[in-house]
């Protein structure tokens, strides 16, 4: 039941997503996050969650996205993947068998930011492909943005 639970979030994490043609930086991915975490910051919560969950929104540009998590690994809020909201994502593993969401979940909670590497299906070209996803720690929880190396 657990790899099949796996299986259906990673086709969906890649298999329903719209992205423009335009990759995403690392400088923009930065820049994304600290967006969010200041809109979070100023609006709250609840305001915050449902402008990140807007995948035409203001917390997506380019092929990039804003999610956020608590510690726990439990998504809070997806830009990408509505679906994905309320998910434990520990077990997530990569291409390789890593689990990357439970790195960056250890990492956010002790060392505030950075970056955590991976392999993943990129849904544009449909291929595994090298993927680093910025993190912020915000309080109890971490704002989040990848991007396609």
């Amino acid at each position: 039941m657990k790899k099949i639970l796996m299986a259906v979030i990673i086709c969906l994490l890649t298999a329903s997503f719209v992205f423009a043609a335009e990759k995403g930086t690392a400088k923009d991915a930065q820049d994304l996050v600290a967006k969010a975490v200041a809109y979070y910051k100023a609006e709250g919560k609840d305001k915050a969650f449902a402008a990140i969950n807007d995948p035409k929104g203001q917390f997506a540009k380019k092929d990039l996205y804003v999610f956020v998590f608590d510690f726990n690994t439990v998504c809070l809020a997806h830009g990408a993947n509505k679906a994905l909201v309320g998910k434990n994502l520990k077990e997530l593993k990569d291409s390789n068998g890593k689990q990357f969401m439970n790195e960056m979940t250890q990492d956010a909670k002790t060392k505030g930011k950075g970056w955590v590497d991976y392999q993943w299906t990129n849904p544009t070209t449909k291929k595994i492909e090298a993927k680093s996803s910025y993190y912020q720690k915000e309080g109890d929880i971490y704002f989040g943005c990848g991007i396609y190396k």
